[in-house]
């Protein structure tokens, strides 16, 4: 069975100059961990995940106890960070460094790579050009219909 056959067909995705705000939008609307992550002329570049997003937004400590040490405080400043991140562009949280399937990969082989890196979400890159995602939930499908 190959990747093609069970990736998600259109993966949630943004552009590079698109806003912090934008990405945790897209996040929260579509129910994705990781979004996908394209330059102006629709090639992949990278991906951005829901973690990148709230630790570019965590206070560090040192802000946390100069502002008196609670957790009251720490939520305080996270959402003040928030605000101050929220019109910036995602393109510095970037990951662009990441590990792709292509869509005539054996699923067999794309399973054992997600799990041996501990992936959740694989892009599938054709010829540059995002063309699906693999997730985990995605393999459970096809072992749930195609066993």
């Amino acid at each position: 069975m190959l990747v093609s056959e069970v990736m998600t067909a259109f993966p949630a995705y943004i552009r590079l100059g698109a806003t912090i705000r934008r990405a945790a939008e897209v996040i929260s609307v579509s129910e994705v961990g990781q979004l996908m992550v394209l330059d102006h002329d629709g090639r992949f570049v990278g991906a951005l995940s829901e973690e990148d997003l709230v630790r570019a937004m965590l206070p560090g400590f040192d802000d946390v106890t100069a502002a008196g040490g609670t957790l009251a405080d720490a939520f305080a400043l996270f959402l003040e960070r928030g605000r101050t991140l929220a019109d910036r562009v995602v393109d510095p949280l970037v990951v662009r460094d990441v590990a792709a399937l292509r869509p005539d990969d054996e699923l067999a082989r794309a399973a054992v790579v997600m799990l041996d890196r501990g992936l959740r979400r694989v892009p599938v890159v054709d010829d540059g050009q995002l063309v699906g995602t693999l997730s985990r939930a995605d393999l459970c499908r096809a072992v749930i219909y195609h066993s």
